[in-house]
């Protein structure tokens, strides 16, 4: 079986995010769990993946501190994966996923499942970039500086 090029030595943060997130079965495992998504079987469930594939991406996601295991909430033997703060701060790569899936994967008028505010019920407003004073930030105004 071919192994995956490690990125996890690169200097560019991009490269080594995806060598953790980047694969589809990681990020739904995080998107589900920010569902509210913790036992294995519900995981399983939701995403239809493999037992064998399911257990390798979330032993990946613990032992990078996206997930962290802990004693099922219900007192039975079962065990739970829970987003750690480090997970958590996935969080607006989450929302910007979903907002770019929105605006270019659906036809207009097509059904597919909204991100809202809890307390007010409206819709998360789009995110993007903004620059030191606040204004929009569009892609030929930023740069990556290599720090050597």
């Amino acid at each position: 079986m071919l192994r995956r090029k490690s990125f996890n030595h690169e200097s560019c943060p991009v490269a080594r995010s995806v060598d953790i997130v980047g694969d589809r079965w990681s990020l739904l495992i995080v998107r589900d769990a920010f569902d509210g998504l913790r036992r294995f079987s519900d995981f399983q469930r939701s995403l239809g993946v493999a037992r064998n594939i399911l257990s390798d991406r979330l032993r990946k996601l613990v032992d990078a501190g996206i997930l962290e295991n802990q004693a099922a909430s219900d007192g039975t033997a079962y065990q739970e994966y829970v987003l750690t703060a480090k997970g958590e701060s996935l969080f607006p790569i989450v929302v910007a996923l979903r907002q770019w899936g929105e605006q270019h994967l659906f036809v207009r008028g097509e059904r597919h499942s909204e991100l809202v505010d809890k307390r007010t019920g409206k819709a998360i407003p789009l995110m993007a970039p903004h620059a030191s004073d606040g204004t929009a930030l569009p892609p030929e105004n930023a740069e990556v500086r290599k720090q050597w």
